[in-house]
């Protein structure tokens, strides 16, 4: 991962700041070190978060969907050799699913730690998923680890003291369903990192990695689509369901079988839009870039 950030343009000396943090804590435990399906690519961004990361700060990904917000969240834990847990927020969550409980085991009562607690106690990379659906109720329970006392009080268990080599990187969207304001005295324990919008050269590059024989014209038209898309979307003709970046890769994985492309496009994407008039708009921004007779075999090499 760090030579992938080398070659990126990452400056030196970051790096050899997250070098020295994993000379400094070395993964020895069972778990599994961050992997990462996707590469992040964007030198401004790495370096900003690496950063922050090194800082010691806790960070906020904020920004619209399709911008690689967990990708940029796994990449970090993978550069810095830790292993991550990924707590998904949602409207239920409350303070016990966090930090833990206590359970039966064996006829006694014992403590199953939370995926808070237990990324705290190992110092792994604790990504908080959409932060802004929970309660604030549920997250007020994180306000002692997210600042300078960096600790947990667990009832029954006592106060945890974070491990020094933990870090928490949370994400969020704007404007989705469920989702709240975050409020002030969470917000102020996060430094915040606007997340750009993936131009048509990452797209391009995230593509060729993940499809090594799609051709670079199909790199080129999928990428195009996908900012057709988006910019349909940013002009309110369309509704963020199309603007997918997972459904792109589904149905480039569709059509890499044989799947004819409009058809794998069609489940990928188009169907997504369950509203007529939308599904129609976003068909015709398709068939724009796509031929109806177009198939899969045309983008791949054998």
């Amino acid at each position: 991962m760090l030579e992938f950030w080398r070659e990126q343009g990452v400056s030196e000396a970051l790096l050899r700041g997250v070098e020295e943090y994993r000379r400094r804590y070395p993964w020895q435990d069972d778990r599994g070190l961050a992997r990462p399906r996707y590469p992040y690519y964007g030198r401004e961004v790495l370096e900003a978060a690496a950063a922050a990361m090194l800082a010691g700060e806790n960070l906020l990904l904020a920004g619209p969907k399709a911008t690689g917000k967990n990708v940029l969240a796994e990449t970090l834990a993978a550069a810095f050799g830790r292993p991550d847990w990924n707590v998904s927020f949602h409207i239920n969550m409350d303070a016990a699913s966090l930090l833990g409980t206590d359970t039966f085991r064996d006829g006694a009562v014992v403590f199953r730690p939370g995926p808070v607690y237990a990324c705290a106690s190992a110092g792994g990379f604790g990504i908080l998923d959409e932060i802004n659906m929970a309660r604030n109720e549920a997250l007020a329970v994180l306000h002692s680890l997210l600042d300078f006392r960096r600790i947990l009080d667990v009832p029954g268990q006592g106060r945890l003291q974070l491990h020094p080599a933990a870090r928490f990187v949370a994400t969020m969207n704007h404007g989705y369903a469920g989702t709240r304001e975050l409020n002030e005295a969470l917000a102020s324990r996060f430094v915040v990192l606007q997340m750009p919008p993936l131009d048509g050269e990452g797209l391009e590059k995230l593509l060729g990695a993940e499809f090594p024989r799609l051709s670079g014209k199909g790199r080129a038209l999928f990428a195009g689509l996908f900012l057709d898309l988006r910019q349909k979307y940013e002009n309110a003709e369309i509704s963020g369901k199309a603007v997918d970046l997972r459904g792109l890769l589904d149905a480039l994985r569709l059509a890499e079988l044989g799947l004819p492309v409009r058809r794998a496009l069609d489940m990928g994407i188009t169907n997504k839009c369950f509203d007529e008039e939308e599904r129609n708009l976003v068909a015709d921004s398709i068939s724009l870039r796509i031929s109806p007779h177009m198939m899969g075999e045309a983008l791949f090499a054998r």
